[in-house]
């Protein structure tokens, strides 16, 4: 309302390779892991299509503000929202390594559990405690979809890794958008009332659960279930080298320390100026972005609050700017320019629009103004989302990279929760959602008149060296790579976070 899974060959590599001789000779790693593995594919698709049909997601906070629950505006923004950020950061690094630790299934079931109870609460609760308890479920379910998106690495060889990774994501953005008009078709033609969608949504998050049970449970994951031999003849991964290069025989060892290890080798790689200026942007635009998620729906309420089910369009906003998303980030893998010279003028100038875009959200008094801008704010969000998965992790190991992506939002999520301390929250300033979209925008126009400068600063360098070292052409990143690494996959499907 999650981090690029191989070497750099992977992020290159597309589907399944002509057979050579040297298919013969690849080693463990590259073994299907099950011969069956297109029937599990499938399943996982269709598992992560019908866990996002949740019809009544889109309506949630007009269903909080509406006659069924009758909280107050002041009761919904300052107090029941903001344990959404609160509990996303508690559960995020926990959840990051149990899902690695556990294999998987067992955090699809807590999702599938935690998905469950909050619609149990949303329709059987009545207190504002028990609206903070569905908060705070809901920042299990953010959390845990790093499951889903990283289970799929498990069940395929890493030649198939980018081609299988872009069917789960685009079964996840096909179930957004088909839950989205689902929820809005009920609403505005069958006169379906908030809590009956509720229920309907119920009942497809009880049946998500039942398809989780019979997800088969992996035997290995990225860094606790290493198979042994699985590097035998091959060249090592990053565990492995930090491991001092003994394959997956030492296990024990590269657990204890091998994670400290790429961490500080992390660090160490903040020095690359692509890499740092792109992480960034991650960590400050991705907090603004998810802000604006979590209260728009109040702002729309504020702004044209109905008390007619059958003209509140959230389904259909939320379904328009999910189709807008998704090509926005297709036509981003096709944008040639040279990303070492103009990555901050694109992200200032991308920046910069969004905070335009805030702005007239937040003075307009015309609902589908509001509703257009809102479209086009995520539109040019999902838009960098992939460039900036390929600068990162165009040069980088699996581990590193789904380690860096995980860094990169967990302190997007600490900043995003400081930020809700200070605005949002009753214990803080508390302001009402204009005056947070007024804080919002002049946060957006801080970090573009920053990247602006750094963009000129750029140039300048750039016009007293026709040829700079640091301005090399980069290697061509004019398309994304197919796949999210684990737990950014939340990045494309943001139709299903509500406000």
């Amino acid at each position: 309302m999650v981090p690029r899974i191989m070497p750099l060959s992977c992020c290159r590599a597309g589907g399944a390779m002509p057979k050579t001789d040297e298919d013969a000779k690849k080693p463990a790693s590259e073994a299907v892991p099950d011969r069956h593995w297109k029937l599990q594919v499938f399943y996982l698709c269709f598992y992560g299509f019908m866990t996002q049909i949740r019809p009544g997601e889109s309506f949630i906070t007009p269903y909080l503000l509406g006659p069924d629950k009758n909280f107050t505006q002041a009761e919904v923004t300052n107090v029941i929202t903001p344990v959404l950020s609160y509990s996303y950061m508690a559960v995020l690094v926990p959840i990051f390594l149990l899902t690695d630790y556990l294999r998987y299934k067992p955090v699809l079931v807590l999702q599938s559990l935690s998905h469950i109870s909050i619609w149990l609460l949303l329709v059987l609760g009545t207190s504002v405690l028990a609206m903070q308890l569905m908060e705070f479920f809901y920042g299990i379910t953010m959390a845990a979809r790093i499951a889903y998106s990283s289970y799929i690495f498990s069940l395929v060889a890493p030649s198939r890794y980018q081609r299988m990774a872009s069917y789960s994501r685009s079964a996840v953005l096909l179930g957004v958008f088909t839950s989205s008009v689902l929820g809005q078709l009920c609403i505005t033609l069958s006169d379906v009332s908030f809590l009956t969608l509720n229920y309907v949504s119920l009942g497809f998050v009880s049946f998500g659960l039942i398809l989780t049970l019979f997800l088969k449970r992996p035997q290995r994951s990225l860094f606790f279930n290493r198979p042994d031999g699985a590097v035998d003849e091959a060249v090592p991964s990053e565990m492995d080298k930090m491991a001092g290069g003994d394959g997956g025989r030492g296990t024990k060892g590269w657990r204890d320390m091998a994670l400290c290890r790429m961490l500080r080798e992390v660090g160490a790689l903040a020095k690359q100026p692509q890499l740092r200026l792109w992480s960034l942007w991650w960590v400050f635009n991705s907090a603004g972005y998810y802000l604006m998620l979590y209260y728009v729906q109040i702002l729309w309420n504020e702004i044209y609050p109905s008390t007619d089910n059958r003209r509140v369009y959230n389904g259909g906003v939320d379904a328009a700017s999910t189709l807008l998303g998704a090509v926005a980030s297709f036509a981003a893998g096709y944008l040639k320019i040279r990303w070492t010279l103009w990555s901050e003028l694109v992200i200032g100038m991308v920046t910069a629009f969004q905070a335009g875009l805030l702005l007239l959200m937040n003075t307009t008094s015309n609902i589908w103004l509001c509703y257009a801008a809102y479209v086009l704010f995520r539109g040019f969000y999902q838009f960098l989302v992939p460039i900036a998965i390929f600068q990162i992790a165009t040069s980088l190991s699996k581990e590193l990279c789904a380690l860096i992506f995980g860094v990169n939002t967990f302190f997007a999520t600490v900043l995003k929760t400081i930020i809700t301390i200070i605005v949002a929250d009753k214990r803080g300033l508390g302001l009402p959602v204009h005056h947070q979209f007024f804080v919002y925008f002049g946060y957006f126009t801080l970090l573009a008149v920053t990247y602006l400068l750094a963009a000129v600063g750029v140039g300048i360098r750039y016009s007293r060296h026709k040829q700079p070292g640091e301005l090399a052409l980069a290697k061509e990143p004019c398309q994304a790579p197919a796949e999210l690494p684990p737990g950014q996959e939340q990045s494309l499907d943001a139709g299903a976070m509500r406000a």
